[in-house]
């Protein structure tokens, strides 16, 4: 997969980002407690570890840490920003609004959610606004109507959605084109021990509608690192992609033989790579320099086809366990 360009937005980008919802949000990912190596200090380091390796992708959203991601981010954008303002130019942020069922003015809900984000962020406009998920009660039309005029006010260059099923896309998609704006991505749960939006079509019906897939909890939340095994499983709080370790150890296992015949590439960064060969960009998070220059491994090399089918024997249809807990896909 070559570098990406979200439609609606000019700036083109590699095809890796960085999910940051573990940059302020303690209840899922420990920072400041069980995991208090975490700090704003190591964040900063995955941050320009990041920037020097060419990614240029990152994903927040107003409910990460009650607005504490997009406040951090912020932070770190004001400062390489501020030494060189042209950078703010290779950079795509995206972040996204919390569709509530009771917003049911969702056009002044989402209007006045971006501002905040765009507050805490520190900026005049996002590059990509996203749906949080379909667990709005207001149609289709009326959501395609507050991200076209989000984008009309010049507060986003680009809109997508997240957690659509096929149908669910094809709704906001068409409604978007009578409005003559594009639908820029859709962000699912997409990884080894997930690999459904594949086997259902989800990816295969976003290629065609030319919407940009976007893969978050690509290594199932630290589970294709290797760091976590059937005897050292990772924490409870973490329930995406959640099978049995005896099964993810034999994913890992795969990832680990294929990374060996490319110069020892870690199983994460297989895992990452398989997704952009699929056509997707993963976005993992990122808490410290090493990691993110273990993601950055995934660029600049791809996987060939004997290995893809390796990986594909191995891999878990999955569920998402964040969607079956808050919304069920039309």
């Amino acid at each position: 997969m070559d570098d990406v360009m979200f439609p609606g937005c000019p700036t083109t980008v590699a095809p890796l980002g960085v999910g940051t919802w573990a940059w302020g949000d303690s209840k899922t990912w420990g920072m400041g407690t069980y995991d208090r190596s975490t700090t704003e200090a190591t964040i900063a380091d995955a941050w320009r570890t990041s920037l020097d390796a060419g990614i240029g992708l990152f994903d927040t959203a107003e409910i990460y840490g009650s607005g504490e991601s997009e406040r951090i981010l912020g932070r770190l954008l004001r400062s390489t920003v501020g030494e060189d303002p042209s950078r703010r130019d290779s950079l795509v942020v995206a972040t996204k609004f919390w569709p509530a069922p009771w917003k049911l003015d969702v056009a002044g809900a989402l209007r006045q959610s971006l501002e905040a984000s765009l507050g805490r962020l520190g900026l005049d406009h996002v590059d990509l606004y996203q749906i949080h998920g379909p667990i709005s009660l207001r149609s289709a039309a009326a959501m395609a109507e507050a991200l076209a005029a989000a984008v009309a006010a010049g507060l986003t260059r680009a809109v997508g959605v997240s957690n659509y099923s096929i149908r669910e896309t094809e709704r906001i998609h068409a409604e978007l084109a009578k409005r003559g704006v594009p639908l820029a991505s859709n962000q699912i749960e997409y990884s080894l021990l997930r690999r459904r939006p594949e086997t259902t079509g989800l990816l295969r019906r976003c290629s065609e509608l030319g919407v940009v897939p976007i893969a978050y909890s690509p290594i199932g939340q630290g589970r294709l690192t290797g760091k976590y095994t059937a005897s050292n499983p990772p924490p409870k709080a973490r329930g995406f992609s959640a099978h049995p370790m005896e099964a993810v150890d034999r994913v890992v296992a795969v990832a680990r033989e294929v990374g060996a015949n490319h110069d020892g590439r870690t199983p994460s960064e297989v895992a990452l790579r398989w997704i952009i060969d699929k056509g997707a960009v993963p976005i993992p998070g990122a808490k410290n320099a090493n990691q993110a220059a273990d993601n950055a491994g995934a660029l600049g090399w791809s996987l060939d086809p004997a290995e893809i089918e390796a990986l594909d024997a191995v891999a878990l249809d999955g569920t998402n366990s964040f969607a079956n807990r808050f919304w069920q896909h039309g």
